[in-house]
């Protein structure tokens, strides 16, 4: 890497951190589940019938209680999400926290009784976990990592290689409202409007597709870099590539207008309660059908699909007609969230 020091876009969820990923981590473990890059890593060979997922990650972000969730209940939404878009049953979490010195014992205490609450109603285990205290000035109030084991039957058969041209590019819902609610919850923008984070959990959601059809492809959450980022990682380093079509995409009224006055683009603002799906043609209508009928799936939609052309590219159809290629984020294309 030409830089010597790590910048903050390093962390933005897109091409800086893509490329640090790759260029260090995965090249200095030299292993070769890490180098699929998938949310969680997939343990094969463990049981006859049975894999076992795993996936470790850490939060920060400020506030830490912002509307819709806390720094807490987002730790273990996004742990079951990587687990659960893997195809896996979330069954066990572990909770590691880092507090700066001079953090109110009630503020921990709402934020451990927020994890708890959000473990027991989504049917995980907080079952280790580890605690540390650093002096005053050397952490942002609190970090929190949480890993996850999850259990998936081998017959689940998802990843990049099984996505075909013809394919649905499937949303649960609007995107945009989780980004919105963290930064609007900042007051720096002397704006009275509010929003409330989509954050939740989604392995029940994602069950009930995979009940439904055996033809998904693959799945993953858009959450830092939206799912502009999301699905340009889809396509990355692949001969097909991913047609959008701007006037399907969902975004409410709210972000569209904040985001028109704040200069934002929806597609790369953060969620934290969807989830992408790339389904096969002939299952789209039942897929769909299923999402309806969960309470986080109400407004899902077909927002484009996979084609032989533009390949490793997404391309974007918009509401006058033209084409415009949608890339990765590259820095941090708003003030940083987390």
């Amino acid at each position: 890497m030409k830089d010597r020091k790590i910048l903050l876009s390093y962390g933005s969820g897109g091409s800086y951190m893509h490329k640090i990923i790759k260029d260090i981590f995965v090249h200095k473990f030299n292993s070769p589940t890490l180098s699929e890059l998938t949310d969680s890593a997939v343990l094969k060979n463990l049981s006859k019938d049975y894999e076992i997922c795993f996936t470790t990650d850490s939060y920060t972000v400020e506030p830490i209680f912002f509307p819709g969730g806390d720094i807490g209940k987002l730790a273990v939404c996004g742990t079951i999400n990587d687990i659960g878009v893997m195809g896996a049953n979330p069954i066990f979490l572990s909770c590691g926290i880092i507090v700066e010195e001079g953090l109110e014992v009630k503020i921990l205490e709402r934020i451990v009784q927020s994890m708890a609450i959000t473990a027991k109603k989504a049917g995980v285990e907080i079952v280790t976990g580890d605690f540390k205290v650093v002096e005053k000035g050397k952490a942002d109030r609190i970090f929190i990592n949480t890993s996850g084991i999850g259990i998936r039957r081998k017959k689940v058969k998802m990843g990049k290689r099984f996505i075909r041209s013809g394919d649905t590019v499937i949303i649960n819902g609007t995107i945009g409202e989780h980004e919105l609610a963290v930064l609007l919850a900042r007051k720096q923008f002397g704006l009275s409007a509010s929003m409330k984070s989509d954050c939740a959990p989604l392995h029940k959601l994602i069950e009930d597709v995979l009940n439904t059809s055996d033809n998904i492809h693959f799945m993953r959450d858009p959450t830092r870099g939206g799912i502009a980022t999301t699905l340009n990682e889809i396509v990355d380093g692949t001969n097909y590539g991913i047609l959008l079509d701007e006037e399907k995409i969902p975004v409410g009224k709210k972000v569209s207008s904040l985001c028109e006055i704040l200069g934002f683009d929806p597609l790369y603002l953060a969620n934290e309660g969807k989830v992408v799906i790339i389904c096969g043609k002939k299952d789209t209508a039942k897929v769909l059908s299923a999402m309806r009928k969960h309470p986080l799936g109400r407004k899902s939609t077909v927002i484009g699909e996979v084609v032989k052309g533009y390949e490793g590219q997404v391309v974007m159809k918009t509401v006058v007609g033209s084409y415009r290629i949608v890339d990765m984020l590259s820095g941090s294309q708003l003030p940083r969230i987390c």
